[in-house]
């Protein structure tokens, strides 16, 4: 996959078989009109290509709105992409120029002189332009004139998997791992480097890594204890114009990770803590990507350290029992 920062970087193409949208989650829902797009591609020997924006068009248009959560952060986004088999992406910034052109603007100007849009596959609901005026109907009374073909997802396709990125936020902010996870058809998954934390874990026995997560607007699924499996990698992986490979990472390991405001200790500020099982080396700025696959329990509050001790060493056991079942 090849990776454009503007659509400035793009050049043209002669047969661009293309799709639209903030894709957030990339979720089952969102995995239908991308196979549709790769098997349209393969069919008319054309180039699929996805137009997505960064920032996220609500931080734009509402700026004073702060309660967007993306399930997705950029990088996870694009790795997910990457992996459905895209040919281009264009994460193009999102402006308020970009936000008022009119439907016929941003069909001339952006999908057929920039992009070469020979197809377009969207879903039901895709609205663009200004006033989010665009939609199916306005791409095929433009079809003929600009020579393309659309391709829609129906709404029975969509609402047979019964997904949205509402309610697989909503399942998130409950805790509820595995809905999230059926919807997304992949473990829901937090990134971030590792910092300096208060060592309180090694002192009882469970040392941690301190998680501070890349983007500000991610989702924290319900606070608690999950088990989790935990891709390591020796850096931050920035996304930058050019060719994507999706990156390795320097191990997988299995542990258990704690969302919340540890009310035992202080109650004050949200920390997101994981511990690996059998693992001893030093975390320290590497980056790490959360895989969320199984909710253990709710955070709470207890008597002493030595009530908590003895608590975390019962959700170990729940962890290590839950991957070995797994694993037969």
């Amino acid at each position: 996959m090849k990776i454009y920062r503007s659509l400035d970087e793009f050049e043209r193409l002669p047969n661009a078989v293309v799709t639209i949208g903030t894709f957030d989650g990339v979720h089952i829902g969102h995995q239908r009109i991308l196979s549709q797009l790769v098997e349209t591609a393969r069919q008319t020997g054309g180039e699929t290509v996805l137009l997505t924006f960064f920032p996220h068009p609500r931080l734009i248009i509402n700026p004073d709105d702060d309660s967007l959560r993306l399930i997705n952060d950029i990088e996870e986004k694009t790795h997910r992409l990457a992996l459905a088999g895209i040919d281009h992406l264009i994460i193009t910034p999102f402006t308020r120029d970009f936000s008022i052109q009119t439907p016929e603007e941003y069909i001339s100007d952006v999908l057929v002189n920039k992009i070469g849009t020979k197809s377009i596959i969207i879903g039901y609901d895709h609205h663009f332009g200004k006033d989010r005026a665009g939609n199916i109907d306005v791409l095929n009374a433009n079809s003929s004139i600009f020579d393309y073909q659309v391709g829609e997802i129906p709404k029975q396709d969509v609402d047979d998997v019964g997904v949205s990125s509402t309610r697989i936020r909503e399942s998130l902010i409950k805790g509820d791992i595995d809905t999230a996870n059926k919807y997304l058809n992949y473990a829901f998954e937090l990134t971030g480097t590792v910092v300096r934390g208060d060592q309180i874990g090694r002192t009882i026995g469970f040392p941690t890594a301190n998680l501070n997560v890349h983007e500000a607007h991610k989702l924290i699924p319900a606070y608690g204890i999950y088990a989790v499996e935990v891709e390591i990698y020796p850096r931050v992986q920035s996304i930058e114009s050019g060719p994507y490979i999706p990156p390795q990472p320097e191990r997988v390991a299995q542990g258990m990770c704690y969302i919340g405001t540890r009310p035992t200790v202080d109650g004050m500020n949200r920390k997101i803590e994981v511990n690996l099982l059998d693992f001893k080396d030093d975390l320290y700025k590497k980056t790490l990507r959360i895989r969320f696959v199984h909710f253990v329990r709710h955070d709470q509050w207890f008597e002493n350290l030595e009530e908590l001790q003895a608590q975390i060493g019962r959700d170990e056991d729940a962890v290590r029992a839950y991957f070995d079942q797994r694993e037969r």
